[in-house]
């Protein structure tokens, strides 16, 4: 996954055909050791195609996997009411959560 988000990363800010040198600084950035065989293979796969199509794909493909632990997620209707305190998933310190618009960090 981080060869494919770099690549996704880097044909974002505008590089139409990213390189291994491209991919590499991006994940030295962050400490990420780099495996050759598999940078390339995503390179070979990814270059020369329709980023946004390719985003679609994805999109499409991922709506068929199941969620973490076999729960499923599932979008409150327009208008419906937010899930209460007591129906929402237990959080550790620290992680963030999105309330009335703005992200809160759980104390």
């Amino acid at each position: 996954m981080h060869y494919i988000a770099s690549f996704l990363l880097d044909a974002l800010v505008g590089n139409s055909s990213p390189s291994t040198k491209d991919i590499k600084k991006i994940l030295d950035s962050v400490g990420i050791e780099v495996d050759d065989d598999r940078l390339n293979k995503v390179i070979s796969e990814l270059n020369e195609k329709n980023i946004e199509d390719v985003i679609t794909q994805g999109v499409g493909k991922l709506a068929s996997v199941p969620a973490a632990g076999g729960s499923v997620t599932v979008s409150a209707a327009p208008g419906s009411a937010a899930p209460t305190a007591s129906s929402s998933p237990r959080r550790s310190k620290g992680e963030e959560r999105l309330e009335e618009g703005r992200v809160q960090r759980v104390r």
